[in-house]
Formats: C-alpha cells, sequence, structure tokens
C-alpha cells in the first residue's frame, strides 16, 4: 500500500506546480499573441494564392490545437492546487488510494493512481474527440 506524501514531498510538489502553473500561463500568452500577429500578417498580405491561404489556415489550427492542449493542462494544474489548499492533494479521485510520490513528481496535476488512470483511458481510449 502506498503511503500519504510527507510535507516535504508536498512541499516540493506544491512548488512544481505553482512553477508550471506559471511557464504554462506564459506560454498561453505568447501563444495568443503569437496567433494575432500570425493573423494581422494575413490580413495585411492580401494578395496570395489558395495554397498560401489553405497552409495558413493549417498553421492557425495547430498553434490553436497547442493552445488548447496547453489550456487543458493549465486546468489540470489549476485543479491539483485546489486539491492541496482543500487537503485532498496526492490521493486518487477515483479510489482514494495515496497517489505514489514518484507519480506526482513525473506529473505533479495527475489525480489518478496509475491503475484507476489505466482504467479511465481504457474506457475513454475511443471517445470521439475534434481533431485537425
Amino acid at each position: 500500500m502506498n503511503q500519504p506524501l510527507t510535507s516535504a514531498q508536498l512541499s516540493t510538489l506544491k512548488t512544481a506546480l505553482r512553477g508550471r502553473f506559471e511557464e504554462l500561463l506564459e506560454e498561453v500568452r505568447q501563444d495568443l499573441v503569437k496567433a494575432d500577429d500570425d493573423r494581422a500578417a494575413l490580413l495585411s498580405d492580401r494578395v496570395r494564392d489558395l495554397e498560401d491561404e489553405s497552409l495558413m489556415d493549417l498553421i492557425a489550427d495547430i498553434e490553436l490545437a497547442d493552445i488548447d492542449r496547453d489550456l487543458e493542462e493549465l486546468r489540470d494544474v489549476e485543479a491539483a492546487l485546489g486539491r492541496v489548499r482543500e487537503g485532498s492533494y496526492g490521493f486518487c479521485l477515483k479510489c482514494e488510494e495515496p497517489i505514489p510520490f514518484e507519480r506526482l513528481r513525473a506529473y505533479p496535476a495527475a489525480s489518478r493512481c496509475r491503475r484507476c488512470q489505466s482504467l479511465y483511458e481504457k474506457t475513454y481510449a475511443h471517445q470521439p474527440s475534434p481533431s485537425l
């Protein structure tokens, strides 16, 4: 059976979560500025052929997918910080067993133990999701 986190481990993970939150926030800000700059460049360059326009649409879609991925991780990190405040951080949301420190060190926003995460992924692996 896994042991609950020690106060030193919790402190280490809290610092990692806060740092990752700030990193992601900055990445999203930069990506949004870049996407706006790209759109402005497109609008100022009216003479393009359809291939250029299609390529720019693809690039915009990829940029938006990157932003969506970062926002999803940002929400996960924010939820983990909320669990820290509530005192439930480090426990699996499904089985309520302690999540091993090694797993949390690898992915501090983890909300499930390895076993429950595996079951979750098997259950939802074939769910339709938007794609480019």
